[in-house]
């Protein structure tokens, strides 16, 4: 991984969440870290996966207008329970309450990821959804968690991939997106795009994007995304 001393980076990963740049490394990927500058509490909430996509892309876009001969990696996590979006907890209050509420139940994960290569006038944009139940949670554990000081980074106050892995009884659908990034379909569409390829010494190596601005662009022909929603996780 490589940090913001290189002038032009190939691929950059526009935040700092050390749990995407921990994925994006375990992937076998080079990249530099660079956060986007974006205010992400002025974009209204709209429903869950539009909500995450239009956060991933400002985050990719604004990274991408400072290095556009780069790969940028914009991504947003949230944490939805009937109907309503649970952020990051202020404080072992809010923490506890949201603990309390997501004990015993089933809520859903979602990600947006935005991939964006603005002189190739290349975008691609997702979110993936993943389905997570909790165990039926005490007033002792959740006090036990809320003092490791773990959740208080992290959308719905707990991560999957620490201590709070006790909290959760079961998935459905990809584990990296609870982390904080669908892995698999961020690399799938990087190969897709030939920015990154397979090398068969073992290892994932930088590709040569498309030359062709005009493939796959939307029906207004000025982005080329996806921008699929998956709301049943699978």
């Amino acid at each position: 991984m490589e940090h913001e001393h290189s002038p032009t980076p190939y691929l950059i990963l526009a935040s700092k969440s050390p749990r995407r740049q921990y994925l994006l490394s375990q992937a076998g990927l080079d990249f530099a870290v660079i956060p986007s500058r974006i205010n992400e509490k002025s974009v209204p909430f709209t429903t869950p996966a539009a909500h995450v996509r239009e956060l991933a892309r400002l985050k990719a876009l604004d990274v991408a207008h400072r290095y556009p001969d780069s790969w940028v990696i914009g991504a947003d996590t949230i944490v939805i329970i009937d109907g309503q979006m649970m952020g990051k907890p202020s404080g072992r209050d809010e923490a506890r309450r949201m603990l309390t509420r997501l004990g015993g139940a089933t809520h859903l994960v979602y990600t947006g990821f935005c991939i964006r290569h603005q002189n190739r006038d290349r975008l691609i944009l997702d979110a993936v959804a993943t389905e997570v139940r909790f165990k039926a949670l005490s007033a002792e554990e959740i006090e036990w968690y809320i003092h490791t000081s773990e959740p208080f980074d992290k959308a719905g106050a707990y991560a999957i991939q620490g201590l709070g892995t006790f909290l959760v009884r079961s998935i459905n659908g990809s584990y990296t997106n609870v982390v904080g990034l669908p892995v698999c379909e961020v690399i799938e569409a990087l190969i897709r795009e030939k920015a990154v390829g397979l090398d068969m010494g073992g290892g994932i190596r930088h590709g040569n994007g498309p030359e062709n601005k005009t493939e796959n662009k939307t029906e207004n022909g000025t982005e080329n995304g996806r921008g699929n929603e998956r709301e049943n996780p699978s």
